[in-house]
């Protein structure tokens, strides 16, 4: 075996690069915070989509009854797909920066022009 291969029985997590321990993966306490914020945030995310749904369902019957789409409901949709997509980036680990209510600020509506 060679030195650059670590042993089938080593005690390290990932691509053998990061160098922690198992253990000391499991005794730290950044990474049950972020498991704390992710569950929340997933809670937080499951609720949104039920408000993002009912702004869906109000969006349609306005079209629907006046034949104009209404600004304030698209800002909000907009709003609530970006507070989303926020969440499911720090829950995929794809950033570290915690999303609204635990780090920034709620996202804004304002959308580009199609």
């Amino acid at each position: 075996m060679s030195d650059s291969n670590p042993a089938a029985d080593a005690p390290f997590v990932g691509d053998g690069q990061s160098g922690k321990p198992v253990e000391e993966n499991l005794k730290s306490r950044a990474t049950w915070t972020r498991l704390l914020f992710m569950v929340i945030s997933y809670v937080l995310v499951s609720l949104a989509s039920i408000v993002g749904m009912a702004v869906v369902v109000l969006g349609f019957l306005m079209v629907l009854f006046t034949g104009e789409v209404n600004r304030e409901l698209r800002e909000v949709g907009q709003s609530i797909a970006t507070y989303i997509y926020e969440n499911i980036r720090y829950l995929t680990f794809n950033t570290d920066e915690r999303p609204f209510p635990f780090g920034r600020e709620w996202p804004s509506g304002a959308a580009d022009e199609d």
